[in-house]
């Protein structure tokens, strides 16, 4: 059996090595190609609403010459224009992989210029991708982020392992675009291990001209793309004009490569490119079917070795696959609790020096772990009622929730009377802390509000759809949203978050009511039902303060019985006022269009009917796209200020405290 198993690897082997024989050239492959024939220049520059003239063509060749000049710096990124009238000056760039040789990039360079000039004869703007470089012109400035087109690519091949699969690759993603966005080059890789045998390569790269801000923006959007577009997949890429991302199970970028690497195993293309015939040389094709028949020959090999039994096999493999995850639970478990000395010692005692804040559920201490790792520290007030082994299942379970735009549980701990979780430091404290403060404000204008609101947004997405459980939080707000060092929004507390294993259930209901009024969905404040829908509310709300700076209801009115924020937009909306909305802070940075359009979707998600909002991977595509029409919004909930108290008797002669937290005692 032995012989006849290392004759299937010889075979497979050998395989590989003739497949290699195909790859083995500096040839960067051409991926995709952006020409918009929206509008375009030509010789006589006249008859089109769109023409420009004669001397943008000129100055477009002027810039492709540059780009591709054996004088063009050989830095890997390179920018340059021609013409000096606005409307005939002509902007490009291009940007190659950071770990391919000058030799390949310039190759690259040149490749993509001519494939600009071929397929883009009269346009005015256009990005070529090849798959070591990314060459770019434009009539207008490029060192502003675009976030459109989007293409990606995705591997055939399913990932297995596939929890820890995902963990490591949420992980990786997050760590390498983090590292990308604070480097001078906008450039990095990261290599983790999935397993002993399986190791995730990842990468991030951004344009040299792109601020913090924008690559962080841009990164953040293109990681976003990768769950959407290649979830459950060994390797895939997303291409934006402004940055790249990739992971694969191979090492695709080599350090201070002379050639070319060799290109990804066979890739779907994007949906644009369906249908595009390649052309090999014979020789290729040759090479290829030698290849293919290996192939098939190994696996009728292999197949005649699994079909006696394959039933039983089959049941034997689900019981062992079981019993694999409980194992793999418990040890996950095991790595992540973490002892009290150790705890004691990063925080020194619990010191109030470095206590961060307390919520309902206790305090919050800052420290620093011997290996210099910043954690945050929530020392629970009181045991819940919960076993600990049904308490380690649960930290399990929320461990497994990897997400950029979510607050990392680093561990737990459970020794004597401590019931203690750990979570990653999140350095520039909550939302709210920025938002309803004067001078902080100062510091959100409306870029960093709509990164914002989008990370926010997208994390909500991960929660109620894209994980392996479908979680609904309960209590978003804006002291529940904590901002990293780049300002990036991060979702935390899931004290009162509800996880169902069943991929059809959506809603539940409860006696007791826990969340903050004021941000509270109607349906769940006076009958104890929740949903996905419930948390769109929450958004909602969120969206509408970050945009205005105005608490929902605490301050927001002098008067008792004056509208909430939410009526009071809605009013204003109706009356073609919503402009009166604006945060003055907001006059210079942010679009008269797209401030209205913001607080449309903030109204579609505060309607009084949970069914007529939008779900959450609705409002993602409406943030993301401009060209989506808007339906009408319906009357929100709560128009005027009502008070609920504890026995939920509504007095709507009072308004409602936006501060008040009606919680449980202990994280379920």
């Amino acid at each position: 059996m032995l012989m006849k198993m290392s004759m299937i690897l010889l075979l497979f082997l050998s395989m590989l090595s003739l497949l290699s024989l195909i790859t083995s050239n500096e040839t960067s492959e051409f991926i995709a190609i952006f020409c918009p024939n929206t509008t375009t220049f030509t010789p006589d520059a006249g008859g089109f609403e769109f023409n420009f003239p004669d001397s943008f063509q000129t100055n477009r060749n002027e810039v492709l010459n540059n780009l591709t000049s054996p004088a063009a710096p050989d830095t890997g990124f390179y920018n340059t224009t021609a013409g000096l009238n606005s409307r005939e000056k002509a902007y490009g760039l291009f940007l190659c992989q950071g770990y391919v040789s000058t030799k390949v990039c310039k190759h690259c360079v040149t490749a993509a210029s001519t494939m600009a000039t071929q397929r883009c004869p009269n346009g005015i703007n256009a990005i070529v991708w090849y798959d070591h470089c990314m060459l770019r012109y434009s009539n207008e400035s490029l060192s502003t982020l675009s976030e459109w087109p989007v293409f990606y690519m995705c591997n055939v091949r399913n990932a297995t392992e596939w929890n820890r699969f995902n963990q490591v690759l949420a992980e990786s993603m997050y760590e390498v675009a983090t590292e990308a966005t604070n480097t001078a080059n906008k450039f990095a890789t990261k290599q983790a291990n999935i397993s002993r045998f399986l190791t995730l390569y990842s990468l991030a790269q951004c344009t040299w001209d792109l601020s913090a801000v924008y690559c962080n923006r841009c990164l953040t959007l293109a990681v976003t793309e990768l769950p959407n577009s290649c979830e459950g997949k060994e390797g895939g890429r997303v291409l934006m004009p402004g940055c790249n991302v990739r992971f694969e199970i191979y090492p695709f970028y080599l350090q201070n490569a002379t050639s070319a690497p060799a290109p990804a195993p066979k890739a779907l293309p994007p949906p644009a490119l369906k249908g595009r015939r390649k052309h090999f040389p014979t020789i290729t094709i040759v090479v290829g079917c030698v290849g293919i028949a290996l192939i098939v020959v190994s696996l009728v090999v292999a197949l005649g070795y699994c079909l006696p039994g394959r039933r039983e096999r089959k049941k034997n493999e689900e019981a062992l696959q079981q019993e694999n995850g409980k194992q793999q639970d418990m040890r996950t478990a095991e790595s992540l609790q973490f002892e009290l000395g150790t705890l004691e010692t990063a925080t020194n005692k619990f010191c109030e020096d470095n206590k961060l804040g307390e919520g309902g559920f206790g305090a919050v201490f800052k420290g620093i772990l011997t290996n210099g790792q910043e954690i945050a520290v929530k020392r629970l007030s009181k045991s819940s009622g919960q076993g600990v082994q049904e308490f380690k299942n649960e930290v399990v379970l929320v461990a497994k929730l990897q997400h950029r735009n979510l607050v990392r549980l680093l561990g737990f701990c459970l020794e004597g009377e401590e019931t203690i979780l750990v979570y990653e430091y999140v350095p520039n404290k909550s939302l709210d802390y920025f938002l309803f403060e004067h001078r902080k404000r100062e510091q959100l204008d409306w870029l960093s509000r709509t990164m914002i609101i989008g990370g926010i947004a997208r994390g909500i997405l991960y929660l109620h759809e894209d994980s392996r459980l479908r979680v609904i939080h309960r209590d978003l707000k804006a002291s529940n949203i904590l901002l990293d060092s780049n300002m990036n929004p991060k979702i935390s507390d899931f004290g009162m978050a509800r996880m169902f294993g069943v991929d059809d259930q959506t809603e539940g209901n409860t006696k007791r009511i826990v969340g903050t009024y004021g941000y509270m969905a109607p349906e769940y404040a006076m009958e104890g039902l929740y949903s996905v829908k419930s948390d769109v509310f929450s958004f909602g709300v969120l969206l509408l303060e970050i945009i205005t700076g105005r608490r929902n209801f605490l301050g927001f009115h002098r008067t008792n019985c004056g509208p909430t924020l939410i009526g009071y937009a809605w009013q204003l909306w109706n009356e073609k006022k919503g402009l009166e909305l604006m945060d003055p802070l907001l006059k210079d940075s942010c679009s008269p269009n797209e401030f209205l359009r913001y607080i449309h979707i903030g109204l579609l998600c505060v309607q009084e009917d949970a069914n007529n909002r939008p779900t959450m991977s609705s409002v993602v595509h409406m943030l993301k796209t401009e060209t989506i029409s808007l339906s009408r919004p319906e009357k929100p909930a709560f128009f005027t200020g009502r008070y609920v108290d504890h026995h939920d008797q509504i007095r709507s002669q009072d308004c409602s405290a936006n501060g008040l937290t009606i919680s449980i005692d202990v994280p379920r």
